[in-house]
């Protein structure tokens, strides 16, 4: 074969190619394309900048005022402590009646947790693979319990606590939650389980697993972004529910929201002292989050949220 014949081949295949008017042609933008295209990633960048300094700054100055003293926060407008202390921090930590209402919220918030995503799961899981006779019906009424207000189940929890012996204890408030956390978790949980194929469980029986442990084993291991999901929905349920928490407690279980609303005092408000609690308010969501970010990522994705 001459190598300069296949060289003049290759040249004029080219060439035939530039000039191909069928081939496809390179889109090159224009100038005011891409002054276009420019001024629009900087308007979405200015947007976005605007809409964190609005989110932000509110928390900022929350951390602001914790190291400040309630002179300079009552005195003079500083965007950073020209005073700094950690006198506010440190009354919290020191004071019972301050860090236990962070112990009684923890604990009553990992209780209902608990209660409510034991009771969720297997009711869920009726849900989205049997029919029964009524099933929509109670589905319904379940759903219905989120749009009552607290306050409308306030009275009979008060009288009913208060006559059995439960009132001012943790487990009070946290049953007192799953009336509206069991029903969001089973709405959660529900879409999560329809989307597995029946098909999961059929195989499973097959191979010899009784139903606990399929259930235990295969089953929650394939829905566990929906359980990451809405364990984080019951912890901000619980978390930041005021009414019931602090009427059906007094001394011995008082969360931190209900302490937080008695820092008035005969010389004023502590400002420093209630920001500082506000801090270290905020922790317990982020802690949370930063665990099951994931998690929720996919369940936003892929379930009912």
């Amino acid at each position: 074969m001459n190598p300069s014949t296949d060289t003049l081949t290759t040249s004029d295949q080219q060439a035939n190619h530039r000039t191909d008017p069928e081939a496809p042609q390179a889109v090159v933008p224009t100038r005011a394309e891409r002054r276009n295209r420019g001024t629009s990633k900087g308007r979405s960048r200015l947007l976005l900048g605007l809409y964190l300094l609005f989110i932000l700054l509110p928390i900022y100055w929350l951390l602001n005022m914790s190291f400040q003293t309630n002179s300079e926060i009552l005195g003079t407008l500083s965007f950073w402590p020209q005073n700094f202390t950690f006198d506010n921090y440190a009354k919290i930590f020191t004071d019972p009646t301050w860090y236990m209402g962070y112990v009684n919220s923890i604990g009553y918030v990992l209780m209902n947790m608990l209660i409510s995503i034991a009771v969720a799961l297997p009711a869920a899981y009726a849900f989205s693979r049997y029919r029964f006779i009524g099933d929509k019906h109670l589905f319904f009424w379940l759903l219905t319990n989120l749009m009552a207000p607290p306050a409308v189940f306030l009275l009979p929890y008060f009288q009913l606590y208060y006559s059995v012996g439960l009132f001012d204890t943790h487990v009070a408030v946290a049953l007192a939650h799953c009336l509206f956390n069991i029903p969001l978790a089973v709405w959660i949980l529900e879409g999560f389980m329809s989307s597995v194929p029946k098909e999961v469980d059929e195989t499973a029986y097959i191979d010899g697993y009784s139903f606990p442990a399929f259930f235990v084993k295969i089953f929650i291991p394939m829905i566990r972004s929906g359980i990451g999901v809405t364990l984080f929905f019951l912890f901000m349920f619980s978390w930041v529910e005021l009414l019931l928490a602090r009427t059906l407690t007094a001394t011995n279980a008082q969360p931190i929201a209900s302490i937080m609303t008695r820092t008035s005092t005969a010389s004023g408000i502590d400002w420093g002292t209630l920001a500082a609690a506000g801090v270290l308010t905020i922790i317990p969501g982020i802690v949370v989050v930063y665990f099951v970010r994931n998690h929720i990522a996919k369940g936003f994705a892929l379930g009912r949220t």
